[in-house]
């Protein structure tokens, strides 16, 4: 009886866990009107002219493009930051090295509000308005905190012996940290990246602000929907449905470091 209680409420949860994805994929398979006109769980009349609008506007698809590089760029980034600062950590102490991993950390529980206006000016005298590099840098003050404090937990499970050894046998730092130090942390740098990508992904506030028209990520398109006779709920389910698609793929490429990771990292 237990056995089967506990199976029910754990359909109940993924039931209710994939119901509102199944409504942003039911709606942007209707037009507008029809969504306006009826409540229905299940489409009649399905079309794609949501998804051919996505595809054949400049507008819409550039989002995409647009968000899918600095994101990238953003991963790439924080990672490259990341590898030293968080070896550096783990592997050696130094006056106030608590203090610094602590005020690192600070940086990521801050609201992005309070860092909006100085970024903005900043890029504004340099001329990195509305571009990729801008929105990049700008989330690597949360994402390179974030990295470095994952990393520096699988960092600190490897044994400093291995350091000695390698250094024994003649292997200078960038030899050993590329070929014999980093795949035994490949599983921690995988998770990284998954976490790096996400908050890359689904933060606004700066990606909005610091673009205008050639960097314009999705999120920001999409509130174009809003016109004077309302919103175009088809088009913005359909985009919304495209929006999860990056994410999917890169959970799927990386469940297995995933798995790994909330098992032995400090996820």
């Amino acid at each position: 009886m237990k056995f089967h209680a506990g199976r029910t409420a754990l359909i109940c949860y993924f039931v209710l866990l994939l119901l509102p994805i199944y409504w942003m994929l039911n709606m942007s398979l209707r037009t507008n009107s029809d969504i306006l006109s009826h409540f229905a769980l299940i489409p009649t009349s399905l079309t794609l002219e949501n998804y051919a609008k996505i595809f054949t506007d400049p507008s819409w698809y550039s989002g995409y493009i647009n968000s899918i590089i600095y994101v990238s760029l953003n991963t790439a980034i924080s990672l490259l930051a990341a590898l030293p600062a968080a070896y550096a950590f783990s592997r050696y102490r130094f006056l106030g090295d608590k203090h610094l991993f602590f005020w690192l950390l600070t940086n990521r529980m801050a609201p992005p509000a309070v860092f909006l206006l100085p970024f903005f000016q900043l890029y504004s005298t340099v001329g990195l308005i509305d571009t990729h590099i801008a929105v990049a840098l700008a989330h690597c003050l949360f994402n390179v905190p974030l990295a470095v404090w994952i990393l520096e937990g699988f960092m600190s499970g490897v044994p400093r012996e291995i350091d000695e050894t390698a250094y024994l046998d003649g292997y200078r730092f960038p030899r050993f940290f590329l070929t014999v130090f980093l795949p035994l942390i490949r599983t921690g740098v995988g998770v990284t990246a998954f976490f790096c990508f996400m908050f890359s992904w689904v933060e606004l506030l700066f990606a909005r602000t610091l673009t205008t028209t050639e960097a314009k990520p999705i999120a920001a398109v999409m509130t174009r929907t809003v016109s004077a006779t309302g919103l175009d709920w088809g088009l913005l389910a359909a985009a919304g449905v495209l929006t999860i698609v990056p994410g999917a793929l890169v959970i799927w490429f990386v469940r297995n470091y995933m798995a790994k990771g909330f098992a032995l990292g400090r996820v």
